[in-house]
């Protein structure tokens, strides 16, 4: 892939290229455990080494690529035990942004998260059953909760420092699950919450909430283990 540079400026360049790869790490494009190569990925993006450089540290200070002397830089690689660990992280800070944004949102932030939904309940897949597939942040209904509390210190925590290694995670656990018709339904009841300014009914709805899909995915992993083991 190759960038269209002409006239971009630096910073720019290294945000498009941030994204690029975060997109790239998260959806699998660029598998996990596969060692960076600076010169080559310069090379196929189309760029000098001095905006890559910035966008390699920023996805190691996001978690996405670890690097280790005389080995260089890889892309992390998530164990079950991750995922659980992140999902522990997750339940109390989601609840209590919910909970803030119960207490601080706007009508329009109300608005905006009742419109989510409606696009989220159009989507195929939801409507069979099949997965509950959220695009990254505006349309991500975590993503938003959070942005609605207000707390620019939960906004980091969750929007930026755990957020693409949550989403990593849903992609390699997560997308396909019996629980989609039930996690939309979760979601809309947390925004009752949130309308009502609810905010202790919000947190422990979103609490609840992560904790059934940490559940469920354990669950799930553990009958693909026993079935190994019995092959």
């Amino acid at each position: 892939m190759r960038l269209p540079l002409e006239s971009i400026p630096l910073r720019t360049i290294a945000d498009k290229v941030f994204q690029d790869l975060v997109t790239a790490i998260v959806e699998g494009s660029i598998p996990a455990g596969s060692k960076i190569s600076e010169p080559e990925l310069a090379k196929s993006l189309g760029i000098s080494r001095g905006p890559l450089r910035e966008a390699i540290a920023r996805l190691e200070a996001c978690g996405l690529l670890i690097r280790k002397p005389n080995v260089g830089a890889r892309v992390v690689t998530l164990s079950a035990q991750d995922m659980i660990e992140i999902s522990e992280v997750r339940e109390p800070l989601e609840g209590m942004a919910c909970r803030l944004a119960a207490e601080h949102r706007s009508d329009d932030d109300l608005a905006e998260l009742r419109r989510l939904l409606e696009q989220h309940m159009s989507m195929d897949a939801l409507q069979k059953g099949q997965s509950y597939y959220q695009k990254e942040g505006d349309l991500d209904f975590h993503y938003k909760i959070v942005q609605c509390c207000k707390n620019q210190k939960l906004i980091g925590l969750l929007c930026d420092d755990l957020y693409h290694l949550v989403r990593m995670y849903r992609y390699q656990y997560g997308m396909s699950s019996p629980r989609a018709h039930r996690a939309f339904r979760e979601h809309t009841q947390i925004i009752d919450a949130i309308e009502d300014r609810d905010g202790e009914l919000a947190e422990f709805l979103m609490r609840r909430h992560i904790r059934a899909s940490r559940n469920n995915i354990q669950a799930r992993l553990l009958q693909e283990a026993e079935a190994q083991a019995n092959t």
